[in-house]
Order: structure tokens, then C-alpha cells, then sequence
């Protein structure tokens, strides 16, 4: 019964891809809402902070709602938190677009564009498409990514990626067009995709799964 599972917040800052995030919780069976409100992100047992588009926008709604502070706490208090996509930049420390943006410095790093071209080779930005997630150092048997197969197919559409300041927290790497990059991290409490696990079929579905099987969600 609902009562009985813990409490899951999606943050809204009115930026990202909020109801399949949410039909994906609800299809493995997590106790979710998708607010706003700072109390209820305190309050929450478990925190997902997804998101489509720029950075800094991203920021200021997060600033303009009062959620920055009661993110960073509930993350530092140990609460599990999964990013997703733009939510997985957001943890970083700073991003390049538009010039520089600070972001939440959850995890040191820095956000990149993908560069226009390499070697005088034209790059297509932004990467939209299914691209493989690679194992980096962390095994995957105690993360949520537990029921993929190394190289398996995600789905991608951004044009910015990750830099880590380091290596220790990333999980899978992909390869783009010749540009390798970190495509998911696992910090602590810290779960993170640059791919969208909720529009990535069954595998994408079972991260869901496992993270909150991992975290005791269900």
C-alpha cells in the first residue's frame, strides 16, 4: 500500500521531461509526486531531479523556487537523489554555456559543450540518438544499472556532457562521433544518467527498478 513505501519527490523547476519520469516510477511502484514546494523536498525520502534544457535557466528557477538549500541538505543528510539528463549536470560545479553558470557543486566538475568540429569533421549537436553506455572502473553489480549488459543502448539528446573533476565517480562512459564522455556517475548517495533511462525501453525501466529497490523505496 502506498502508505507503507517512502515518500519520492520529483522536482519541478518548471524545466524537463516530468510526467514520463513519473509514469516510470509509477510503472516499477514507487510512492511519487512531483513538487515544488521546498517542504515537501525536506520532507521526502528520496529525491529525482530530472530536467530538458539550459543550465543556467535551470539554476535560476531552482534559486527563484528557495529549492538549492534544501537540496544540497537533503543530499548531504544522505538522502538518495537520481539525476537525470539536465538533473545530472545540475550536480556539478559549474557549466560553460552561455559563458560560465554555477550549478549545485554536489560532485566537482565542469559541464561542456560538444565541440562544432574535430579535426576540420563537422560534429552534429546536439547528440540525439541511442548510443551505447560503456562500463568505466565501478562495477555494476551493486548500482542500478546491475540488469544492463556492457555497451547497452540508451537514449541520448543533449549538447552538453560532464567533465568530473574525478574519475572515481564515474560509472559508464560513452563515445560520441570520436568524443568520449562520462555518460552516468555514482557518488555516495548520488545516482546520475545523461542518458534518459525513462524513454530507453525495458533496460531504462529497470534502473528505475533497481534504484529503488537499491534504496528501499519499495
Amino acid at each position: 500500500m502506498t502508505e507503507n513505501r517512502k515518500k519520492v519527490v520529483i522536482i519541478d523547476y518548471q524545466l524537463g521531461n516530468l510526467y514520463s519520469v513519473k509514469q516510470a516510477c509509477d510503472t516499477v511502484g514507487m510512492n511519487v509526486i512531483v513538487s515544488s514546494n521546498k517542504e515537501d523536498i525536506l520532507t521526502a525520502e528520496a529525491l529525482i531531479l530530472p530536467g530538458v534544457g539550459a543550465f543556467i535557466e535551470a539554476m535560476h528557477n531552482l534559486e527563484k523556487l528557495g529549492l538549492i538549500d534544501a537540496i544540497k541538505s537533503k543530499v548531504y543528510s544522505g538522502t538518495p537523489l537520481f539525476g537525470i539528463c539536465l538533473g545530472l549536470q545540475l550536480l556539478f560545479t559549474k557549466s560553460e554555456e552561455f559563458g560560465s553558470g554555477n550549478g549545485l557543486d554536489l560532485i566537482s566538475g565542469i559541464i561542456k559543450k560538444f565541440p562544432e568540429k574535430i579535426n576540420d569533421r563537422k560534429v552534429k549537436v546536439p547528440h540525439i540518438t541511442w548510443n551505447q553506455v560503456c562500463k568505466y572502473d565501478i562495477y555494476w553489480e551493486e548500482t542500478p544499472l546491475r540488469d544492463l549488459k556492457d555497451n547497452e543502448f540508451m537514449y541520448f539528446i543533449h549538447s552538453y556532457y560532464v567533465q568530473p573533476s574525478n574519475d572515481s565517480c564515474v560509472l559508464t562512459n560513452t563515445n560520441y562521433d570520436g568524443i568520449e564522455f562520462c555518460s552516468s556517475v555514482i557518488q555516495n548517495n548520488i545516482f546520475a544518467t545523461q542518458f534518459h533511462p525513462e524513454k530507453s525501453a525495458d533496460k531504462g525501466i529497470s534502473i528505475y527498478k533497481n534504484w529503488a529497490l537499491i534504496n528501499k523505496l519499495l
